[in-house]
């Protein structure tokens, strides 16, 4: 079998090539039609973007598949669930605040927000996936709730997933945070003579895990942490890092077993438009946004989160290299962007083990429109 993926190049130089035009030719032709009924509630997935951070998916791009959900008769509504560590989307009041301040309000989306697991992350319901790791996930009870899903995605680089795609919204993007810790569950350690002792991972860490030593370097308390690998993002140096050779894939694993439980009853209901732009090194959790690794590409959409992943991390891998603060070394066209920035990452992996998943396939046909 072959997946079908549809592309519209980043490239506009009419009123009908815009972006906006764009995302609705392309929802139209992944099949949004099909999975919206009459009265059918549907659900709008995507990230509201830390504050700071100002990369994230333009409120105005969630507008247009609102409106053709409306206009099929469904009832859209905009997601997402709250964070694992510690900061301003940790809880729904201050996530909404976090969204409506990077302009997802009403006026401009035209449609209501849900913070899909509630206001402390126990709105929660366990599911079915019978994978190597997990026999069942905690899933958002208000994303099970809906009838269809519209899963739209900044692809972006990730320091433990390589890349965020479609996979890594549903596994991480549909889970509270008891289920992301249960995703997580890396390893992590200080490397006390390149700590600088600034005390960036002891701010951010949500569970109060890294302690200050004698000499002023963090160390960090195995028993309290749940390797939710805050404290290694916002290390400047990189003095934290994780277990990867044996840790990261079994990550992978994990998370795609996780972005199978969110497809649950409604995997014939769900299309995905992933967003080839501002692919920045960081995923949109950080509260900045780091320099681009290559030029905007374009969009693509379709019914398949494997193929559309697959079809992403190609056509970022097949661009032209931009340098960036993170890269030792511009990434040549044809070598992998995000292999450049973070050392051990392994991002195919979670496409290879959810195509195993049978969530779908890496064979794909890229369809230009």
């Amino acid at each position: 079998m072959t997946a079908t993926v549809y592309f519209c190049s980043a490239r506009a130089r009419s009123e009908s090539e815009n972006k906006l035009q764009k995302i609705k030719r392309l929802a139209l032709h992944a099949g949004l039609e099909k999975i919206v009924n009459k009265d059918d509630f549907c659900a709008i997935k995507l990230h509201f973007g830390e504050p700071g951070n100002d990369t994230h998916l333009h409120p105005g791009y969630a507008r247009q598949i609102v409106d053709l959900v409306k206009e099929f008769g469904g009832k859209p509504f905009l997601t997402d669930t709250n964070t694992l560590y510690s900061g301003p989307r940790q809880n729904a009041a201050e996530h909404l605040v976090a969204a409506y301040e990077n302009g997802f309000s009403y006026s401009v989306v035209k449609a209501p927000i849900l913070i899909a697991d509630g206001l402390t992350g126990t709105n929660v319901t366990k599911v079915p996936v019978n994978g190597k790791h997990f026999k069942e996930v905690s899933i958002a009870s208000d994303i099970l709730s809906a009838n269809c899903m519209v899963v739209l995605s900044h692809v972006k680089g990730h320091e433990l997933a390589g890349f965020g795609g479609a996979i890594k919204n549903l596994a991480m993007g549909c889970a509270p945070a008891v289920g992301k810790q249960e995703q997580h569950q890396l390893r992590f350690h200080v490397d006390s003579k390149t700590c600088n002792q600034c005390g960036s991972c002891e701010k951010v860490c949500p569970t109060k895990a890294i302690l200050e030593e004698k000499n002023g370097s963090r160390k960090i308390n195995e028993e309290k942490c749940i390797g939710c690998g805050e404290c290694s993002t916002v290390c400047q140096i990189k003095a934290i890092s994780a277990v990867w050779e044996t840790d990261i894939p079994s990550f992978m694993e994990r998370m795609a077993e996780y972005a199978l439980g969110a497809l649950y009853k409604k995997e014939n209901n769900v299309i995905y438009i992933n967003f080839l732009q501002n692919i920045t090194p960081d995923c949109d959790c950080v509260p900045w946004s780091d320099s681009l690794l290559v030029p905007d590409i374009g969009i693509l959409a379709s019914t398949d989160p494997v193929a559309i992943d697959k079809a992403s991390h190609d056509l970022i891998t097949k661009a032209k290299g931009l340098p960036t603060t993170l890269a030792t070394t511009i990434a040549k066209e044809g070598e992998d962007k995000f292999a450049a920035i973070w050392d051990y990452t392994q991002g195919l992996l979670q496409v290879t083990y959810a195509e195993e998943l049978k969530m779908g396939t890496q064979a794909y046909n890229l369809v230009t429109i």
